[in-house]
């Protein structure tokens, strides 16, 4: 999610899916003992970014279903979820000027270790975003990590990025808590760490023509993902990630044929129908078919969300307000549902594999971070004021029409 807006047996998983899929026969090929090779059960990803849910729990935020406390995991999985996506930060030391040293750094390597615990145990798949940053990415906000913010040469910072990666997924393979898929970036509209460089460090921004440096970049990071694989007899489904439906031709064809990254399955884009509106509701899903016929990769919704509610429940300005709603889904528990059960048909009719809600459960509690404390999206969560589970959620268990 942008920081911008915020103010910011299962290993077995996914992409070979029935004849509406983006990837033709001819296209992405895996070995025969890849765990792509096995579907989920409903051949569709249905996602929920989970990356606060420690945080606010730590902080006296409760779950509950039917006014019972209830494991927050526990509460998706049976709801329909099958993918739980995690951000993780490089070093994320910031969060000691909130909570003070002893603080636990959330969206560090073992905060997210334990959430990736918590979501196998509910037999769901990972989705683990690497931001490669120490703080938020998105396409205003991509900041270098302190330990690589003097680099100047462009093969020392892709040799960083790859044995980061690496390091990472060879250390949760040891406690087997390898993801099922990775994304290389979040929101990387102009690339990565491109925001507040030193002057010397390697140019990465697409948005001045950088496309061979963030190639070689984003590669090394792909490459670290493919080699785990060798290694492990794994098959890691790698996205990548842009915001807005608007980025999508351009982006993706920019990033295949200029920057010569191909290595990766899901072209991946966030869609807030409030924010990004030069692509309509009913035009998305034309312009993701497009992008599969014209690219031959999967696309996905990795991040979207809609509001329930305008109260604000506290202190934390909410991001979404009145003027968020969009024809024909008022901001009721009702239109949240409506959107997000029309937006996934949409999504599967158009060919697409998956639709990750960005926080659903970033619910008031007394966690706080730089910018307030509580939630700047109580509103748009499938909880109430109370913790309660709505039925915005039933969106995920609902009976879809399959296309034959």
């Amino acid at each position: 999610m942008t920081m911008n807006v915020i103010k910011q047996s299962f290993a077995l998983f996914l992409i070979l899916l029935i004849n509406q899929s983006c990837v033709s026969k001819g296209g992405n090929k895996e070995s025969k003992n890849s765990d792509l090779a096995v579907k989920s059960v409903k051949e569709f990803v249905m996602g929920v970014d989970l990356s606060y849910v420690n945080q606010i729990e730590d902080f006296d935020g409760v779950y509950k279903e039917d006014g019972k406390a209830k494991d927050v995991y526990s509460i998706f999985k049976e709801h329909g979820a099958n993918m739980v996506r995690l951000r993780i930060w490089n070093n994320p030391d910031w969060i000691y000027q909130v909570y003070g040293e002893n603080s636990s750094l959330y969206s560090g390597f073992d905060d997210v270790k334990k959430s990736i615990r918590r979501a196998k145990a509910q037999g769901m798949a990972v989705n683990l975003d690497f931001h490669y940053s120490d703080t938020w990415a998105d396409p205003g906000h991509q900041t270098v990590p302190k330990a690589w913010e003097n680099i100047t040469d462009i093969n020392v910072l892709s040799d960083s990025v790859y044995q980061y990666t690496y390091s990472v997924l060879n250390e949760l393979y040891k406690e087997n808590l390898l993801p099922e898929m990775v994304q290389i970036g979040n929101e990387t509209n102009c690339g990565l760490m491109h925001t507040d460089t030193n002057e010397n460090f390697p140019k990465l921004s697409i948005c001045d023509d950088n496309w061979t440096s963030l190639g070689k970049v984003l590669n090394a990071g792909i490459q670290a993902v493919r080699d785990i694989d060798a290694k492990t007899g794994k098959s890691t489904i790698v996205a990548l990630h842009v915001a807005d439906p608007k980025n999508l031709d351009f982006w993706y064809k920019g990033i295949i044929n200029k920057a010569g990254v191909t290595g990766f399955d899901v072209a991946g884009f966030s869609y807030y129908p409030h924010w990004h509106t030069e692509v309509s509701f009913s035009d998305l899903p034309n312009v993701v078919k497009n992008l599969c016929a014209d690219i031959n990769k999967d696309v996905m919704i990795l991040e979207t969300a809609y509001p329930y509610t305008l109260e604000d429940v506290d202190s934390y300005t909410n991001i979404f307000g009145k003027e968020s709603a969009i024809d024909g889904y008022p901001i009721s528990v009702e239109g949240q549902r409506s959107f997000l059960i029309d937006l996934t048909q949409n999504m599967m009719d158009a060919g697409a594999k998956g639709v990750m809600y960005w926080e659903p459960a970033w619910i008031s509690s007394n966690m706080k971070d730089l910018w307030g404390k509580g939630s700047g999206w109580d509103n748009a969560t499938v909880f109430d004021s109370l913790g309660n589970l709505t039925n915005g959620i039933d969106y995920m268990s609902y009976d879809y029409k399959k296309n034959k």
